[in-house]
């Protein structure tokens, strides 16, 4: 019953959270990657400096060459609501969860405010602190050997949910030292980056407008994922007090053991 309770939760919160996370990304981020891609074909031939990282990248690609792609347009508006409707559902699943643990370890906060928490978080592990070290890129720009920079995302966002575990579950006066240095991991490894200019393949003019429209994307990026996560606190907390919280609540009590009668 409870299991059944939490994938109705998420998929309820995760239509709602797709629906706005697409509206939003419409909204702020195609735009900049529309106008991105308008520069693509302007791009010349890799300098040497960019040689290996070129070879790189097309064996990266090679698999991926036909790989089938949405048609631009309604085909392709429709698979970003669904990708982003799924990725929603894996996240309220992760939200709800670590809320049903914080009511297991007897947490008084009310189910909203703890889902603000949760979220936040969430929004540090999977966005903020990866983003730090890995800026997001617009199409046209070099970048790190993709395995590398997918390593150290992983990297930092474990490195941020242990920082977050330790700040919530230790009980030790030394936890926000560990969170802290828990933080410092991934930099202390430090992000892959490419020793060249990014943009090296374009003309001024192209470059000038195109690192404009990087830095719109990396602000653009950071308020799509803001308003996810907030999305996703109201909808997880609204729907955790309304489905889950109750039968969580009976579970954990009957869970806990009934002291013999001593008279």
């Amino acid at each position: 019953m409870i299991f059944q309770r939490l994938i109705f939760s998420a998929l309820a919160a995760a239509l709602l959270v797709g629906s706005v996370q697409s509206g939003v990304q419409q909204w702020q981020a195609v735009p900049i990657i529309l106008a991105a891609e308008q520069y693509e074909d302007q791009k010349l031939e890799a300098p040497a400096s960019l040689h290996v990282h070129a070879e790189a990248a097309a064996h990266e690609h090679a698999h991926t060459a036909e790989a089938w792609v949405p048609a631009d347009g309604a085909e392709r508006t429709v698979w970003t609501w669904v990708a982003n409707v799924l990725h929603a559902f894996s996240m309220a699943l992760l939200v709800l969860a670590v809320m049903g643990v914080c009511l297991w370890r007897g947490t008084v906060l009310r189910s909203v405010p703890l889902a603000l928490w949760t979220a936040a978080a969430g929004w540090l592990v999977f966005h903020f602190w990866p983003s730090l070290g890995l800026h997001a890129e617009i199409p046209g720009m070099d970048a790190a050997r993709l395995g590398s920079r997918q390593g150290w995302w992983l990297l930092a966002a474990l490195s941020a949910a242990l920082a977050c575990a330790s700040a919530a579950g230790l009980r030790s006066p030394l936890r926000w030292a560990a969170a802290v240095a828990w933080l410092a991991v991934p930099f202390m490894v430090g992000a892959p980056q490419i020793s060249a200019d990014p943009l090296a393949g374009f003309s001024g003019e192209a470059q000038t407008a195109l690192r404009d429209l990087g830095t719109q994307f990396i602000w653009a990026t950071t308020w799509v994922s803001l308003s996810f996560w907030a999305c996703m606190a109201v909808a997880c907390g609204l729907a955790f007090q309304r489905w889950l919280r109750p039968s969580l609540a009976a579970t954990f009590t009957r869970a806990i053991p009934v002291p013999e009668f001593q008279p």
